[in-house]
This record gives C-alpha cells, sequence and structure tokens, in this order.
C-alpha cells in the first residue's frame, strides 16, 4: 500500500505571481492521479494545511513561489528541513504575513504533536508578487512544466514505495534475500 500524499497549491492569488502554487494545483486537479494522491488549493490558509498534514500524510508537495535570485519563471524543487535545521527561532516564524513557508507548517506540525510528514516544495522564482491577479508571462509559463514536475514526484514517490514493498516481500518469502536485518521498521 503506498503513504498518502497531499499536492498542496499554496499562496495569494491577490498578489500577482504569489497565485503561481493556487494555478498549478487547479491544473493538477483534471489530471489523472493515483488514488493515493489529494491535490488542494490552500490558498493563504496555513493552518488548514497543518492540520490536513497532521492527519497522516506520508509526503507533502508543497507548490509556492520560492525567491531564491534566479530568473523570473525558474522552477525548483526543495526538501524542506525540520523546523529545528533552520536555526531560527519557532515564534518568528509563526507571524509572518504569507504565513505558508514549509518550516512554518512543520513548526505548526510540531506544536500540535503530529508526526511530521517529508515534505517538498516545488517553488518558481516570480517575477512580481505586487497587488494583481495576474501571473506573469514567464511564470504563467511555468504552471505546465510545474505541473509535470509533480507528477514526476508522485510517480518517484510510487516507484520508491513498490520496490519497498516488493523488498519486504522477498524478504518475507525469502527469494532473493541475501541478509535479513534482525531489526526491521
Amino acid at each position: 500500500m503506498t503513504g498518502r500524499v497531499l499536492v498542496a497549491g499554496v499562496g495569494n492569488i491577490f498578489l500577482g505571481d504569489d497565485g503561481f502554487g493556487v494555478e498549478v494545483a487547479r491544473r493538477l486537479a483534471t489530471a489523472d492521479l493515483p488514488g493515493w494522491v489529494q491535490v488542494a488549493d490552500y490558498g493563504i490558509s496555513g493552518m488548514h494545511l497543518a492540520y490536513d498534514l497532521a492527519g497522516g500524510y506520508e509526503t507533502a508537495i508543497l507548490i509556492d513561489t520560492a525567491q531564491r535570485g534566479e530568473p523570473p519563471g525558474t522552477l525548483t524543487v526543495i526538501e524542506a528541513g525540520r523546523p529545528e535545521e533552520t536555526g531560527a527561532p519557532l515564534e518568528s516564524r509563526l507571524f509572518d504575513a504569507h504565513g505558508m513557508q514549509p518550516d512554518v507548517v512543520l513548526g505548526v506540525l510540531e506544536m500540535l504533536g503530529a508526526a511530521s510528514a517529508r515534505v517538498l516544495v516545488v517553488g518558481c522564482e516570480p517575477a512580481s508578487l505586487d497587488y494583481g491577479m495576474e501571473l506573469s508571462e514567464p511564470v504563467a509559463a511555468a504552471v505546465g512544466e510545474a505541473a509535470a514536475v509533480v507528477i514526476r514526484l508522485i510517480a518517484e514517490i510510487g516507484a520508491d514505495v513498490a520496490i519497498a514493498a516488493s523488498s519486504s516481500a522477498a524478504r518475507s518469502s525469502g527469494e532473493g534475500a541475501l541478509y535479513v536485518p534482525r531489526h526491521t521498521r
């Protein structure tokens, strides 16, 4: 059985390119994805996302803007670290105006006492985060590629789980198993 995956489009549609994640989620909502994948538009609702993640997702793929100094429309995939790995006090991150950074969501999960999921961020370098409801041309052009990146990540997650299940089955049946560890998870 494959672990549940949450694909979350985040961002503020009233701040130009910040609506990128929401637009990608909208595109993915019509894609043919496995039943163990849920796609949702969280907009600026970070608390809702944190509570949903606390409900037992193995992996979360957040789609958002990511200012990294690259040309507008550049996509990056980032694996978010645990809040304690960032070095910044949790309190300073909880009162951020945007409120959807992965470290904030992970911090809320930690406060809830929930086991955290693996969090991947598919980020897009914005051109403008000014008031407006349209994506800039380079960011709008990146929406389709971002959806394809998310679909590839989902396929990799499914393949990893299939390999683990196959390995577990081989270990159980004795087929192909040269070494059986004493302590298994």
